[in-house]
């Protein structure tokens, strides 16, 4: 079975930073893009952003973009999100999910291209 969890949430003032990790397990993810999503209460899942399976490739929602940053390990099958300058807007539930998708360097930002989710770990960052 896949399993994704997501760890690093938690409290900042704006202007902190936090780096959210992603690890899997059950399966090799070297073939897996990995996207990032984030809900705030009351409003839509939003995406963040993605990499593919190489980690050569990247993809970063503008809101975001000079901010946040995605990378990973394969041969540790884990995933990070590193979230700079944050700002009160950025407070949601972050989501990792992941699409099996061999070789190809293809971005995903749809909810619906993933397979497989996390739990979600809450950032809140305070003004």
């Amino acid at each position: 079975q896949v399993q994704l969890v997501e760890s690093g949430g938690g409290l900042v003032q704006a202007g902190g930073s936090l780096r959210l990790s992603c690890a899997a397990s059950g399966h090799t993810f070297s073939n897996y893009a990995i996207g990032w999503f984030r809900q705030a209460p009351g409003t839509e899942r939003e995406f963040v952003a993605t990499i593919n399976w190489s980690g050569r490739g990247t993809y970063i929602a503008d809101s975001v973009k000079d901010r946040f940053t995605i990378s990973r390990d394969n041969a540790k099958n884990i995933q990070y999100l590193q979230m700079n300058s944050l700002k009160p807007e950025d407070t949601a539930v972050y989501y990792c999910a992941a699409r099996y998708t061999g070789y190809s360097g293809a971005f995903y930002l749809g909810q619906s291209d993933y397979s497989y989710w996390g739990q979600g770990t809450q950032v809140t960052v305070s003004s």
